[in-house]
C-alpha cells in the first residue's frame, strides 16, 4: 500500500561534489527520486540558524513523498542516503552536517518502533521545519495534537508581548 510522508532536509556543511548546502538538498532529492520514493512537492530552501554548537548556517526544505514502505523502511533508505552524503553514525549531537533527513510525519498517523518515532519529537517546536513544511502540507494534521501544521507554525511564530 503506498504511504505519503512529510521529510525535512537540512543540510550547513559543503559536499565536495554536490556543492553548497542548498545544491546538497537539491541532490538529495534526486536521491530520494533514484531510490524509488515519488517526490510529490518540495518546498522552497530557505537559511535558518543552527541549533546547539554549530557556527554554519542551515539550508532546510520539505518534500512530500510517496513509497511502498512502512516507516521503518523509509527510516532505513533515509540513513542510506545520508551515509552516501558522507554522514557518520555518532558524533556531536547538532553539530555541522553535510546531510540530515528526518521523517517528520506519514499518511499512517503515529508510529513507534525502536529508534523510530512519528511525529518527529521536536518538530512542534522548531520554525525550519515548519514553515517549509507549509509550503507541501500545511493541512497535514499531527496525530498528537490533532492540529493543522498551518495552525502549529502560526502557535509557533507569533508575536508575543514583551513582559513588563
Amino acid at each position: 500500500m503506498c504511504q505519503r510522508y512529510l521529510i525535512a532536509l537540512g543540510s550547513n556543511k559543503r559536499h565536495h561534489r554536490h556543492g553548497r548546502p542548498p545544491q546538497v538538498l537539491r541532490a538529495a532529492l534526486r536521491a530520494m527520486s533514484d531510490a524509488g520514493l515519488t517526490v510529490e512537492a518540495v518546498a522552497p530552501i530557505l537559511a535558518s540558524a543552527p541549533l546547539g554548537p554549530s557556527l554554519r548556517r542551515y539550508a532546510n526544505s520539505a518534500a512530500l513523498v510517496a513509497a511502498e514502505l512502512d516507516p521503518k523502511e523509509l527510516l532505513g533508505l533515509l540513513k542510506a542516503i545520508e551515509q552516501d552524503f558522507g554522514r557518520r553514525s555518532g558524533g556531536q549531537r547538532w553539530s555541522s552536517r553535510v546531510l540530515d533527513l528526518d521523517l517528520v510525519l506519514w499518511s499512517g498517523g503515529p508510529w513507534s518502533s525502536p529508534g523510530l518515532t512519528i511525529p518527529h519529537a521536536a518538530f512542534r517546536e522548531r520554525d525550519f521545519v515548519l514553515i517549509p513544511a507549509l509550503g507541501v502540507a500545511a493541512r497535514w494534521r499531527d496525530p498528537v495534537t490533532n492540529l493543522s501544521l498551518r495552525h502549529l507554525t502560526a502557535r509557533l511564530t507569533r508575536r508575543r508581548p514583551m513582559p513588563r
